[in-house]
């Protein structure tokens, strides 16, 4: 409600109250004319100019000051020109807005400082793993190298294989954090992806065999599927993902590829017949560090982030990847990419 209209409301009560009570004792329309005059003007320039300096004036200012700052000015700046030409309602809204707003920015702060602490505690724990079991392999190194040299060459390869695993952690959460800050370009080139796909299951094929796992198409394609995105960052997309179906797939198991053509997209489809992912895992697959198992995981290698930098790439081209499982049946990870255009591949 506008000032006026309350105020008009507020003299008419006041000035109609004192008319009648004027009317009551002298029982005379003329003087509850002049009595509801007098006492209405009066109340309306009393009310108005109390209202509008101590009260109005305040609630103007506190709604300009509450509308700028909402939209990232600073203060100076939210004292400036805007006004409402309702405050009391829009102040309430405003603060409703605003409130709601703040709420929600400390659920998601709350959120973040609680995988900000999972975060580092993760990281912790998976430089802690191999950096101990160095110090363990060098401190029997020094014992043993002179008695027993086969020992010591033993120790020296594992205590290798794990300075190996710090070097992978390590570059991938360096990936990581170059994809999130976009330090590390997207090279966008026009590529046939059946290809892409080919190269990475011949590079992937002896890992393949010594699991027992088929990768196959699951149609055939003759003719070119050209995207348009990275083709190296595709490219270690597939190779997560097939890596990954290998790891957790079943001896005498396969890995599938299924290319479906939509509008403007490619959807392209990894399946596995593996072991599968139980429902209350999926939602946070694609998190760094995240494991089902973390036995296994360790076991078959890797560094827990694959999944989390093929999510980010996939980002990186406004792209999108989902996942969906049945425990001892099987995953599917798909994921979109963006067709290239037609005219281009005429020229």
């Amino acid at each position: 409600m506008k000032l006026s209209v309350l105020v008009l409301i507020t003299a008419l009560a006041v000035g109609l109250s004192i008319g009648l009570v004027n009317f009551h004792f002298q029982g005379s329309w003329y003087y509850l004319l002049i009595s509801f005059g007098i006492s209405f003007v009066t109340s309306f320039l009393v009310f108005y100019y109390l209202l509008e300096k101590y009260i109005y004036g305040k609630i103007k200012l506190i709604y300009k000051l509450i509308h700028n700052l909402k939209l990232g000015k600073d203060l100076k700046e939210a004292l400036g020109e805007y006004v409402s030409s309702d405050p009391i309602n829009d102040v309430e809204q405003e603060v409703k807005e605003w409130a709601g707003a703040k709420k929600r920015e400390i659920e998601l702060l709350k959120k973040q400082e609680q995988f900000r602490r999972e975060f580092l505690s993760n990281v912790s724990h998976e430089f802690k793993t191999p950096l101990f079991a160095i110090q363990g392999y060098i401190e029997t190194l020094q014992d043993c190298i002179a008695d027993d040299p086969e020992t010591a060459i033993k120790f020296l390869k594992k205590a290798e294989n794990n300075v190996e695993r710090l070097s992978y952690l390590i570059n991938d959460l360096d990936s990581i954090s170059k994809l999130e800050t976009g330090e590390i370009p997207i090279n966008f080139q026009k590529f046939d992806f059946v290809v892409l796909a080919k190269e990475v299951m011949d590079s992937l094929e002896d890992r393949a065999m010594t699991n027992k796992i088929k990768l196959y198409f699951k149609d055939k394609y003759t003719g070119p599927t050209m995207v348009y995105a990275d083709k190296e960052k595709i490219r270690q997309v597939m190779i997560n993902l097939i890596q990954n179906s290998i790891k957790y797939g079943n001896e005498n198991g396969a890995t599938a590829i299924k290319i479906f053509e939509l509008h403007d997209q490619f959807l392209i489809e990894v399946t596995d017949d593996g072991i599968g992912i139980e429902e209350k895992h999926l939602n946070r697959l694609f998190e760094r560090f995240y494991r089902i198992d973390s036995h296994r995981s360790r076991k078959e290698g890797g560094t827990g982030l694959g999944l989390a930098i093929v999510k980010h790439i996939l980002e990186a081209h406004q792209q999108t990847i989902s996942v969906r499982s049945t425990p001892n049946i099987g995953t599917t990870f798909a994921f979109t990419l963006e067709k290239a255009n037609q005219n281009d591949l005429l020229k």
